[in-house]
């Protein structure tokens, strides 16, 4: 007699979720023989939305969408139903709510003296566009582990083009000079329009509240089991390390282990950007962490040892002061700093994406999104979130690192760049600090090696879905690179014929050549 295949996801993450759904909508796997394990009290992983209009919203980032790319992200969400508009599915509500709130920023960068920066020009030198195309052009395998800056020179890091394209994309010059190149082909659309954000697709309200929610509740209506509070701290693996045989696991405070069988799938959500991430409050800054404290990455560093083929965990996660940032989120009760900031910008709030302080120390920018942006957020009430990518330099209004700072002197130096009178706009403002050590770890220098495929070479029943895996010409710090990642592993596992949606090749579209050229020389 044939039992029904079971599936286990060890981490309620983006990618676990898609790839239960991918399961059940493509593989045929019923929902009550999935069951995920996630360490925390709730489903999400990165796409997060926390806390609440009295103690403070809390959100540690929000990834960029697009709907020029994202091909597995959309074929997802074209299935799950809307929450809040019966008949429509996500991705219908999200083509919609961006029509109604088109992107098209008018203060992308601001210097010392608050004036808005021209940035119709991306002020490069023949030299650094030489440099560029030299870059854009090199093969993966010269790239090899080399940074950024081995490529372009220091005047580069100086232009207007690099302190809009990394803060877009959250990129350091000591970054992996491949991940740069591959954003370079995938969001080439975006080269020309980088000034405005156009091409930038927000969704109605926090990617928690958007995504994750509809996508939880479809699951739990066709009865996956979501186990919350439960840690797996071990896989038992055949000699040849191609089969799970069993896993280790605590839940509330008890060990458990679970036996799985050669024709059951396995699934591992192996580390996370937002690992040891703390928060601060109005009065203190966030405590500092790290992987001893989380444990987040132990599974994948006891199951890659002595076993190359599941990757190199010791290349993302061994350089803190290089994968680090800090963002804050700020819970408003008054309408004065969104009425001054919607002034100075020409923006509406949630048409006009980042603005960046361009001379700031902390490189700091700041969002203000369309309201409400948390489900049950009342009337009255507005939230905006910044982030800092150099929180360890000593802010140009407050005599400390950002590191250091509680919300309320974080507050303080934002309002100095705006020269905004601090007991006007912040009266009842209360801005909750997020410390990540290991946001920007899928961006460090690698080998190809150190990511593992999908599905492992020789794996039968293990695969690997997270921003550490290897997804050849996709692009890490994306909703994205989790969906493809979740539905290539369902679908060589479970031999599902269905095409995964293929990477749309706008880098090879001639307008869009000839668009980046002619900005380029601007």
């Amino acid at each position: 007699m044939n039992h029904p295949i079971k599936a286990y996801l060890i981490g309620g993450g983006i990618g676990s979720l898609a790839a239960a759904a991918f399961m059940i909508r493509d593989g045929g796997v019923a929902g009550s023989d999935i069951t995920i394990f996630e360490a925390m009290p709730l489903a999400g992983g990165s796409l997060d939305g926390g806390g609440n209009p009295d103690s403070g919203y809390t959100l540690r980032g929000g990834r960029m969408l697009t709907t020029d790319n994202y091909e597995c992200t959309w074929d997802l969400f074209k299935s799950i139903p809307s929450l809040e508009h019966p008949g429509r599915t996500v991705y219908e509500e999200t083509v919609a709510f961006n029509e109604a709130n088109k992107s098209h920023s008018r203060a992308r960068l601001v210097d010392r003296n608050r004036f808005k920066v021209d940035v119709t020009s991306m002020g490069f030198s023949m030299q650094d566009r030489l440099e560029l195309v030299k870059l854009t052009e090199a093969d993966e395998a010269t790239l090899g582990n080399s940074a950024i800056t081995d490529w372009l020179s220091p005047e580069f890091f100086d232009t207007k083009f690099w302190y809009m394209w990394a803060t877009t994309f959250a990129f350091q010059p000591w970054h992996s000079a491949v991940e740069f190149k591959r954003y370079l082909h995938r969001f080439m659309m975006e080269f020309s329009r980088i000034e405005t954000l156009e091409g930038v697709k927000r969704t109605v309200y926090n990617q928690y509240d958007s995504f994750v929610r509809p996508l939880q509740h479809w699951l739990h209506q066709q009865g996956v089991q979501i186990a919350f509070n439960s840690t797996v701290h071990d896989l038992e693996l055949t000699d040849d390390a191609s089969t799970v045989t069993a896993i280790h696991y605590t839940q509330d405070g008890e060990a458990r282990i679970l036996r799985v069988r050669p024709e059951d799938l396995v699934f591992f959500q192996n580390a996370s950007m937002t690992d040891a991430s703390s928060y601060g409050s109005m009065f203190s800054a966030p405590p500092k962490l790290d992987k001893d404290d989380s444990q987040g990455w132990a599974l994948w560093e006891k199951l890659a040892q002595g076993r190359p083929q599941f990757g190199n965990p010791a290349a993302f996660n061994s350089s803190i002061p290089e994968s680090w940032w800090e963002s804050f989120t700020v819970t408003l009760k008054q309408p004065a700093f969104f009425d001054r900031m919607e002034k100075f910008t020409g923006n509406r709030a949630g048409t006009g994406g980042l603005v960046t302080f361009k001379d700031s120390n902390w490189f700091m920018s700041v969002v203000l999104a369309h309201q409400p942006h948390f489900v049950g957020q009342p009337e009255g009430v507005q939230v905006f979130w910044g982030y800092g990518l150099h929180p360890d330099r000593v802010g140009n209004f407050v005599a400390k690192p950002m590191a250091e700072c509680s919300g309320e002197e974080i507050l303080r130096e934002l309002c100095g760049h705006l020269n905004f009178d601090y007991e006007e706009v912040m009266a009842t403002a209360n801005c909750i600090p997020c410390r990540m050590p290991y946001i920007t770890s899928m961006f460090m220098p690698r080998q190809y090696s150190d990511r593992p495929l999908p599905v492992p070479k020789g794996s039968r029943n293990l695969a690997f879905v997270s921003q550490f895996v290897e997804v050849p010409d996709d692009v890490v710090f994306t909703v994205e690179y989790s969906v493809r990642a979740a539905q290539m592993a369902v679908y060589q596992l479970l031999e599902i014929q269905r095409e995964v949606p293929p990477i749309t090749p706008h880098d090879e579209s001639l307008k869009v050549k000839f668009d980046a050229l002619i900005k380029a020389f601007k």
